[in-house]
């Protein structure tokens, strides 16, 4: 209940400086993200104005080079700062995880002078950013897309439609895998065009079943034309940066789901211990405890999990495997502990005036987004087994 507030996570964190800035994002979520949560979600609101206060915090930028107005900050940190963001609302903290997919192609494959001219306003100036990989028949088959790209001169002309994108129509920028070569994973470019783009058009968001506040919508590009200035990377390099960016998305998926899972705990927590039942708190019945202790437990494997991940990519290291465990096992554990947390709270879990539904309502799209748990575990198996014979 929300009364008791959420209780503070024991964080392991590596410098003095990290932990001032959990700090600094918990007080700011405290303060300026859950008191409107539920009713923002509600009316399906877009917290612009909190991702406009996130970016001048510093907190969009985290993960990346302070040359360019990154926070210089190890993804063990920025994941954390994600954690908290999620467990006050998961439309800011996902949010937030996609402005920072969006930026990965042009801070890691962009040319110096690229890079100079586009990134300290899209890490720190106020931009929201978006990522469009999905199109309406290739979402796991992201190989397979269609949207076109066709080369007149210095400029491209982007003809296609992208599906499922978060923050569709509301994005300053987008950054658009397509096809520039033939069929197939070597045929697709990536490009970064401005969400004012002449052509450049949104369909109505879908209606979802939560995450309301945060817009998903498909895009339409009728003859958008982008420069060649803003090819990110080399022509049929695109898929590759996909992937590289998609490994990264996921831990930042992974991260969002254990504050969701978090926040539903906290809340059942505080029910339990004040709801009354046989003349003493239901918090005492042995059959409640073994379930605050489970999710408890399947809370703190899944930050183990992403954490180890996380430290894998700090060191330079392969982590893909890891990332996909991570993306797995954390959605997966965020879906168990709602659904409990529904449970725990008996029939006041099923109504609107308790934030445990919308928990659980949230957690589905988690296990979803970034790559279905079911290629989740196709990624691992090929890790172990090596790729399926055919």
């Amino acid at each position: 209940m929300t009364e008791y507030g959420p209780r503070p996570v024991d964080r392991r964190l590596p410098t003095e400086e990290a932990r001032d800035l959990l700090t600094l994002v918990r007080e700011l979520a405290e303060r300026e993200i859950r008191p409107t949560a539920a009713e923002e979600e509600d009316a399906g609101h877009f917290p612009r104005e909190t991702f406009t206060l996130l970016s001048e915090s510093g907190l969009l930028s985290l993960p990346y080079d302070e040359e360019f107005g990154g926070g210089g900050q190890p993804y063990e940190v920025y994941l954390q700062v994600l954690e908290e963001l999620a467990a006050a609302r998961l439309t800011v903290g996902l949010g937030a995880s996609v402005h920072t997919l969006a930026c990965h192609a042009l801070a890691g494959y962009g040319t110096k002078e690229q890079r100079a001219e586009h990134l300290p306003d899209m890490l720190g100036g106020g931009l929201i950013g978006a990522y469009c990989l999905s199109e309406p028949s290739s979402g796991s088959d992201a190989a397979s897309l269609t949207t076109r790209a066709t080369r007149e001169g210095d400029t491209w002309r982007l003809e296609g439609t992208k599906a499922w994108t978060t923050h569709g129509g509301v994005a300053d920028f987008y950054t658009v895998l397509a096809r520039t070569g033939g069929s197939g994973a070597h045929g697709i470019t990536a490009f970064l065009v401005p969400g004012d783009a002449e052509g450049l058009s949104a369909a109505a968001p879908e209606r979802k079943m939560g995450m309301k506040g945060s817009p998903t919508a498909q895009l339409h590009f009728d003859a958008v034309r982008v420069a060649d200035s803003r090819r990110l990377g080399d022509e049929g390099q695109g898929f590759a940066i996909a992937l590289s960016a998609l490994d990264s998305g996921r831990l930042g998926i992974a991260a969002c789901a254990v504050g969701v899972a978090q926040a539903a705990l906290d809340e059942a927590l505080a029910y339990t211990a004040e709801r009354q039942q046989f003349g003493r708190p239901i918090v005492d019945f042995q059959g409640l405890r073994f379930m605050l202790a489970d999710m408890a437990t399947q809370i703190e494997a899944g930050r183990a999990l992403y954490l180890t991940a996380a430290r894998l990519r700090d060191a330079g290291l392969p982590f893909s495997k890891e990332a996909a465990m991570a993306k797995l096992f954390c959605t997966d554990t965020a879906m168990r502990v709602t659904t409990d947390a529904v449970q725990l709270l008996g029939g006041y879990g099923y109504t609107l005036d308790f934030p445990a539904e919308r928990y659980m309502r949230e957690a589905k799209v988690l296990q979803i987004v970034e790559g279905t748990n079911q290629i989740q575990r196709m990624v691992i198996a090929r890790h172990l087994a090596g790729p399926e014979t055919r």
